[in-house]
């Protein structure tokens, strides 16, 4: 059993216990993913483990027997010791816990995550015991990254359409007789454009908030994605691409399919315009029944398995030099860009959530002309609400 006067004093100490016996699961503390420091209620550190050790530096053999702060020291970022400021032993008898935060270990520069658990043997006894649980800090550096990185790009892409916009209608506003009917409309184009940038980009980030919080709403109807792909490739056509730089393959008897037509459209918008951006040659869209066995992709959990995925699979590859099959992985993660024609880096991983949130599948690999090939899998059959 871990802690306590009359437990033993050893790295591991044991099985972790409960309230009400030994743990059933028998749960080694250095089988634990996060630091955990045990000291009894003389504040004596009785559990070191070996998380513990890799996070602070500090051996087991060095901690164990000691007091908490010394063999533990801790600073705020005021340069403060923690122990002594929070006085885990002698402050209010209500505390139950300590939040986690971030603290210093003095004299080395580390970094670790802090919360702590008073155990007491009745609501407002003494601390019987102090549990104190480390993290690293590299998950929330990352993550601190992932939104720094986030707001330079959202600045960088909303300076330059807003810049132009402001621009235009200034001029506009004051000049507005100097300039020929002809010479207006290409400036109120071009201001209509750039607002359109804006509002994409805004879509865009509502789109990232809703799939990282697991909120992207999915509204399904009968989706006929064969004529999703004729008016997405038509709407290409518009802008002024080639005809010729697209081939369309259909093929019959396709599953009845239930989707969001506004996100398949989304999907099918940005894998078209990344294929024609980035790619080279023809881009060739094929959608065919589906059914087959997927096998996990390698950006996803270790040890997921296989699964049967019966639908539509839509196929969008062009012949152009591809992507390295070293950044393949980081295609549908945020700010990946394969080259420098521009673009948030945004669309492929809005992408991949959607599919995912229809129940669906993405992969990528190369296509047979040497280009890039995109393909997902939506699902087929009527949803469970409708049944």
């Amino acid at each position: 059993m871990v802690g306590g006067e009359d437990g033993p004093t050893a790295a591991t100490a044991g099985p972790l216990s409960g309230p009400d016996g030994p743990s059933p699961f028998g749960v080694d503390p250095d089988e634990l993913p996060d630091g955990l420091v045990v000291a009894d209620r003389d504040g004596l550190v009785v559990c070191f483990n070996t998380a513990a050790a890799r996070l602070t530096g500090i051996s087991p053999a060095a901690a164990l027997g000691r007091p908490l702060e010394q063999a533990l020291p801790l600073e705020d970022l005021d340069g403060r010791r923690w122990w002594p400021l929070t006085d885990p032993y002698g402050g209010p008898a209500i505390r139950s816990r300590q939040p986690e935060r971030n603290l210093l270990l003095p004299g080395s520069n580390r970094e670790v995550l802090v919360s702590a658990r008073y155990v007491r043997t009745h609501p407002r006894g003494p601390v019987h015991r102090l549990v104190v649980a480390l993290r690293g800090t590299e998950a929330r550096r990352r993550t601190e990254r992932a939104h720094a990185e986030l707001i330079a790009t959202v600045a960088h892409e909303l300076r330059s359409p807003l810049t132009s916009v402001k621009g235009f209608t200034a001029t506009l506003l004051n000049k507005w007789e100097r300039f020929t009917d002809g010479q207006k409309r290409v400036m109120l184009e071009t201001v209509n454009a750039d607002a359109d940038r804006v509002t994409r980009l805004i879509a865009e980030l509502l789109d990232i908030s809703r799939i990282d919080a697991g909120r992207l709403e999915v509204r399904r109807q009968v989706v006929d994605l064969s004529a999703a792909v004729r008016r997405q490739v038509a709407g290409k056509v518009a802008a002024g691409i080639p005809a010729s730089r697209f081939d369309i393959r259909l093929a019959e008897d396709l599953p009845q399919q239930w989707a969001d037509p506004d996100k398949v459209d989304q999907v099918l918008a940005n894998l078209l315009e990344n294929a024609v951006r980035h790619g080279e040659g023809t881009v060739t869209i094929e959608v065919a029944p589906a059914k087959e066995i997927v096998e996990p992709a390698s950006w996803e959990q270790p040890g997921t398995a296989p699964r049967y995925l019966e639908g539509t699979a839509v196929t969008v590859s062009d012949e152009g030099g591809g992507i390295p099959e070293e950044s393949m992985p980081r295609v549908f993660t945020r700010f990946w860009r394969g080259s420098k024609r521009g673009g948030t880096g945004l669309g492929l991983y809005i992408v991949k959530g959607i599919v995912e949130a229809h129940g669906g599948t993405i992969r990528i690999d190369r296509a047979p002309g040497g280009g890039a090939r995109f393909r997902f899998i939506l699902p087929a059959g009527v949803p469970e609400f409708m049944v």
